[in-house]
């Protein structure tokens, strides 16, 4: 279980991360929601080492992880995904994954690699080529399997939808669904709320900063400010209707 207690984060003298309090845990996917500038990616940031929160903690299954480094953080088992994917273009999809698996023993990343592999048979079908020539979609696959490749008890999802076409959308938000459900925490950043309601269990919205709403998916989808906020009036005209 990954939990942020109380999480402050400031750029300077600008507060971006305000006494932010959440959880991510086992089999679940946490979505944060919020306008942009609200914090979420430097929550996300703060999480993964890559910026040092000023106040708050943050642990996972219960050991202190605030203040870690990036690389010190994925050996304890937590791992992102980028906004952007930020795959290696030149290289290969398999030296992609093998570079995700470089904590693993040989053993255990070559097991990790079929079990990807598996999940992704288009990454099988391209293992040889190189990665810049996937389609966006198959990119942030490539990317979960990268992040996989550490085999990871958490796993942070920054934007996994920005650039995909629509009709790609669902497929990846379903991947990240099928990630969650064989027992990772996934806590994920996404623009495309309605997509990632249909996937997520819990749902936190950031505002300014600070926690505006926090919830189950279902709770979401019927709290008015949320659907006012993330998909539109003509969506609270119908839950209202259907009420």
């Amino acid at each position: 279980m990954l939990e942020i207690q109380g999480l402050h984060v400031s750029y300077g003298h600008v507060e971006a991360v305000r006494g932010v309090t959440l959880t991510a845990t086992p089999g679940r996917i946490t979505l944060v929601l919020g306008p942009n500038g609200a914090g979420k990616t430097t929550i996300l940031r703060a999480v993964c080492g890559l910026v040092q929160p000023k106040s708050g903690t943050i642990s996972l299954d219960g050991r202190p992880i605030t203040g870690l480094r990036a690389h010190q953080v994925v050996k304890r088992g937590l791992v992102m995904v980028p906004e952007g994917r930020r795959i290696f273009a030149p290289l290969t999809v398999e030296e992609n994954l093998k570079i995700g698996g470089y904590t693993a023993s040989k053993a255990d990343a070559a097991e990790t690699m079929n079990s990807v592999l598996t999940m992704f048979p288009i990454l099988a079908k391209r293992r040889k080529g190189a990665a810049g020539l996937l389609s966006g979609g198959e990119q942030q696959m490539l990317a979960f399997g990268r992040a996989l490749m550490s085999q990871p008890k958490v796993m942070l999802m920054d934007e996994p939808s920005m650039g995909l076409a629509p009709a790609v959308v669902d497929q990846i938000l379903e991947s990240a669904r099928h990630i969650a459900d064989t027992g990772i925490s996934i806590l994920m950043v996404e623009q495309n709320a309605d997509a990632g309601l249909q996937v997520a269990d819990e749902v936190v919205v950031i505002e300014r900063g600070e926690t505006a709403f926090q919830g189950t998916a279902d709770l979401a989808t019927s709290h008015a400010s949320v659907v006012r906020a993330f998909l539109g009036e003509s969506a609270l005209i119908n839950d209202e209707a259907d009420i």
